[in-house]
């Protein structure tokens, strides 16, 4: 499962010869302007679909060759119009995507072992891909950068769907949240700053770092990864946290460090850059019953008040709710996989899903206790604010949606346009082994 989810995010970003791959002798098999496409570019990527589970039709290589066609084009208008990117942001992008790989193999030496590379050599190879990506996607926005929708041209693209092809919108609702804490006492503080101080003597003593975080840490996240977090820029990790971290050398381990997500030690690996790869142990106190029955009693409190009509919901969430993240919005929960209030009932988390299920409209649920986005222990009561019922999509409810599909419509029929256009007027060849895929072109012999 692991190497499948690793083909589909590669797909056509590494030109890499695994093991147990045939041996394909490579050859230009097509010439777009001044760029070539290889019998192994198409292969290669033929196989990666192939063993990530995909669908292969009769014509997938058609719909393969024809993909690196039109990239191909792409590339030939970027060279006319001089389109570049920084080295830095193609190193950056690099970087962090081999990161996020070799940690989906597990170690660096085991990646290097499946794709039969060194590291240099798919280093390169992701380097050049990434590259072209970002070029031709600049070429691309340049091209669709007028296109807009009205809508008159939405309600015209929706009512030219079949039936079929009107998406159907599952079961979606929005809620709102008041979360209380609860407090712990210094007694439990002091006891993890304890703990922590022993797991930092045992790492100085000579232990290892990463086998104490499997052991010990409470990130979930990163605990099995031995603590590592990989390259990370100070913006994306909390300010405590990044502070700390940034102050240490390479192998050097921090003092307890308290951020929002708890207290922790943390050992820097490697900087490289303005980011660095960090591995952390976290832990949190634990409250006692006192301090959790305290917390539950205010929710319970401020659920009466609610349904006794004498503050609103909202209000209540703005001035009592203790997460900071929705309380200045009267509590109102956002999709972080759309940005919009409405969710889907298999994106709720499952204790909140379990609570609001049979709920009406406008009903409050019981308090319980669950945990935050960074994943303390908390307790919950929430709102259900609207629920809408399975439907086909229409314009009335879900006028967004349909805006966005008849926006990317539009989008690629200029692009397609525009790649019409720029066949009749770029040298193509193609190789006669694809004569029978129907490409659109009209081929030029001489140069």
């Amino acid at each position: 499962m692991k190497k499948n989810i690793i083909y589909i995010i590669l797909g056509a970003m590494l030109s890499i010869q695994a093991v147990a791959q045939p041996i394909v002798i490579d050859r230009v098999i097509g010439v777009v302007g001044d760029f070539h496409i290889l019998q192994s570019d198409i292969e290669q990527q033929y196989l990666q679909q192939k063993m990530s589970g995909m669908y292969m039709s009769s014509d997938a290589r058609c719909l393969i060759y024809n993909h690196f066609i039109e990239q191909k084009l792409l590339m030939a208008q970027a060279k006319i119009d001089s389109v570049e990117v920084g080295p830095d942001m193609v190193e950056m992008q690099m970087e962090s995507r081999l990161d996020y790989f070799i940690g989906q193999f597990g170690d660096e030496a085991e990646m290097e072992a499946y794709f039969n590379k060194s590291i240099f050599d798919i280093k390169d190879d992701l380097r050049e891909a990434i590259k072209e990506q970002m070029i031709t996607d600049e070429v691309r926005s340049t091209i669709v950068i007028d296109v807009t929708t009205t809508p008159s041209d939405v309600k015209a693209y929706y009512r030219s769907l079949e039936e079929d092809s009107i998406p159907y919108i599952n079961t979606q609702v929005a809620l709102s949240q008041i979360i209380a804490y609860p407090k712990f006492s210094e007694k439990a503080i002091f006891d993890v700053k304890e703990r922590l101080l022993e797991l930092r003597k045992r790492v100085q003593e000579g232990e290892d770092f990463g086998t104490l975080a499997i052991l010990y840490s409470e990130d979930p996240g990163t605990a099995s990864r031995r603590g590592e977090l990989g390259f990370m820029m100070p913006s994306n990790l909390d300010k405590a946290y990044s502070k700390a971290a940034w102050s240490l050398k390479p192998g050097q381990i921090s003092k307890i460090v308290e951020s929002s997500f708890g207290f922790h030690l943390i050992q820097m690996i490697e900087r490289r850059g303005d980011r660095a790869n960090t591995r952390h142990i976290l832990m949190n106190p634990k409250a006692d019953a006192n301090a959790k029955q305290s917390a539950i009693h205010k929710l319970d409190s401020l659920k009466i008040q609610i349904e006794a009509d004498s503050v609103a919901f909202a209000l209540t969430a703005k001035r009592y709710s203790e997460d900071s993240k929705t309380s200045v919005n009267g509590g109102l929960l956002v999709n972080p996989q759309t940005m919009s209030a409405k969710f889907e009932l298999d994106q709720l988390d499952t204790k909140d899903y379990y609570m609001i299920r049979n709920m009406e409209v406008g009903d409050l649920t019981a308090t319980y206790e669950s945990t935050d986005h960074s994943g303390k222990v908390c307790y919950k009561l929430i709102q259900l604010k609207s629920r809408i019922e399975p439907h086909r999509a229409n314009l009335k409810q879900d006028y967004v949606l349909l805006e966005e599909m008849a926006l990317s419509y539009k989008t690629n029929q200029v692009i397609k346009e525009w790649y019409d256009d720029k066949k009749k007027t770029t040298y193509i060849r193609l190789d006669p082994s694809f004569k029978d895929c129907g490409f659109n072109v009209q081929q030029t012999t001489q140069r």
